[in-house]
């Protein structure tokens, strides 16, 4: 048995489809399917199931994948090892962003790490959360961005703050708040809020920042958007309004919205998230430190602390 038979087994769960994990293992179909068979016959055990249309995994191949996740990663990060002694911030980092954030972050950040540290190279992983921190939990990401306080399981997980990101309002042309240089709370909470789904954690974060709660949200017409673009364009059409974080506010002025700042400037934390123990912790810590001081227009900077949330 070996790592790069279980890398293929990993590459087959996730992909579901023996093209397309050859293809993200860089290897040809039949030697993929070639060397997951002589796994099989090692462990004499049947991993996948493939009488359906889709390879899918056995009970038993279900178990082994989740333990090949964890030795892979563990594998992983000996291997960066190397970059111990070579210098900070080198090689590969598996960095994971929400899905609210990663659109407008990633185009202000990407250059500057590129600038920054130009032997580092960035693994992106968009998930919302939740999604996140199972990763974190099954150390495949090494890192997460998201908005604090987030649902962080047990093992306990290092938090850095990073800044504050305002919420604007977003309403349709000829919106009352257009006569607004800010908008006041007692306006907001009686507008009809457009939300993403569940899950999301932006959702729960502009209810509270309005004051509103779920059960005032049904009116018959609830909408539950999946991206932050769609909302805009909902907004556009003129189904309601939306709060939308500073960085997804387009500065040249978003083509058929009204966008106004909260009075009260409400906001949400944007903070890095890892393991602790993690093998490049100082790493880790100094890319947050990073990120901190050298910020995208639009957020506000904060006094930054080192914690670990339960």
């Amino acid at each position: 048995m070996t790592l790069r038979e279980l890398r293929y087994l990993v590459a087959l769960a996730e992909h579901r489809h023996f093209g397309h994990a050859a293809e993200a293992c860089h290897v040809t179909q039949p030697t993929l399917s070639t060397q997951l068979r002589k796994l099989e016959d090692y462990l004499g055990l049947a991993l996948l199931d493939r009488h359906g249309k889709q390879p899918g995994l056995t009970p038993i191949g279900e178990l082994v994948v989740e333990r090949a996740r964890r030795l892979l990663a563990e594998a992983d990060q000996i291997l960066e090892l190397k970059n111990l002694r070579s210098g900070p911030l080198q090689g590969a980092l598996n960095i994971g962003l929400i899905p609210t954030l990663a659109p407008y972050y990633l185009p202000w950040l990407l250059p500057l790490v590129r600038q920054r540290y130009p032997k580092l190279r960035l693994v992106v992983h968009e998930e919302m959360t939740r999604h996140l921190a199972d990763k974190l939990a099954d150390q495949l990401i090494d890192v997460a961005i998201v908005a604090l306080p987030g649902p962080l399981p047990q093992p306990a997980f290092v938090e850095q703050a990073l800044f504050d990101e305002p919420f604007f309002v977003a309403a349709p042309p000829q919106h009352e708040i257009a006569a607004y240089d800010a908008v006041p709370l007692h306006v907001l909470a009686e507008l009809k809020l457009l939300l993403l789904t569940d899950g999301h954690c932006l959702r729960g974060h502009a209810l509270e920042a309005c004051g509103q709660h779920e059960s005032t949200q049904d009116d018959g017409c609830d909408f539950r958007a999946s991206s932050l673009e769609t909302l805009r364009q909902l907004v556009a059409a003129g189904m309601g309004c939306t709060l939308m974080p500073a960085l997804s506010v387009r500065r040249r002025g978003d083509s058929g919205l009204v966008v106004r700042p909260l009075a009260q400037g409400q906001s949400r934390r944007i903070g890095m998230v890892w393991r602790p123990g993690h093998p490049r912790a100082t790493d880790l810590q100094l890319l947050a430190d990073t990120l901190g001081d050298a910020l995208p227009d639009g957020v506000r900077p904060l006094r930054r602390t080192l914690a670990t949330a339960a």
